[in-house]
């Protein structure tokens, strides 16, 4: 079984909520996909880590990260997954105290090529958060990861900030094909 198909069925086994919730961008859903129940044990994990391992290669990045909290084990795993790089997290505010940073972990060069990474994307918002801090400091962006997209127009949104390639781990189509807002 692949790095993906693995990573699906981490997903559709301890992610997948059926149920009414509110999601981050105030819209109400039949369904909720909390990746970190699924990516924070050993097989999920290692799943992610090889694909985002294998993409951040792929892009020639080397550095790897995004919007706290989100982006914290997406970041890690590539990491575990063999990415020879670093990774970061950017603050939602910048610190107040201490070194007063937004983008936090090792320091970035400016020649330093970015892969923003995301657990779930719906509307796109924290990722495009991500995006404009890491550009406001001077990096450069050369793709942009999700665990899974949840197929509500967020990746265009992404792809469009971002000025780089797009990808998705899964999407909700291949967690949960059988939900009842399927188009």
């Amino acid at each position: 079984m692949d790095a993906t198909q693995r990573l699906v069925d981490e997903l559709r086994t301890h992610a997948l909520i059926i149920g009414d919730v509110v999601l981050t961008s105030g819209k109400t859903a039949s369904y909720y996909v909390d990746a970190k129940r699924a990516i924070l044990q050993p097989a999920g994990f290692a799943a992610l880590g090889e694909l985002v391992a294998h993409h951040a290669r792929a892009w020639g990045a080397t550095a790897v990260g995004g919007l706290t909290m989100g982006a914290d084990p997406v970041a890690c795993s590539a990491l575990a997954g063999g990415f020879d790089g670093k990774a970061f997290f950017v603050r939602k505010e910048t610190k107040q105290h201490g070194l007063q940073r937004r983008v936090e972990g090792p320091l970035l060069d400016a020649s330093d090529r970015c892969v923003i990474v995301e657990d779930v994307v719906t509307t796109g918002g924290s990722t495009l958060q991500a995006i404009e801090a890491v550009r406001e400091a001077g990096h450069e962006i050369v793709g942009v990861i999700s665990v899974l997209d949840r197929l509500a127009g967020g990746a265009e949104k992404i792809a469009a900030a971002a000025g780089a390639p797009y990808v998705a781990c899964t999407t909700i189509d291949d967690v949960y094909p059988d939900r009842p807002d399927r188009s």
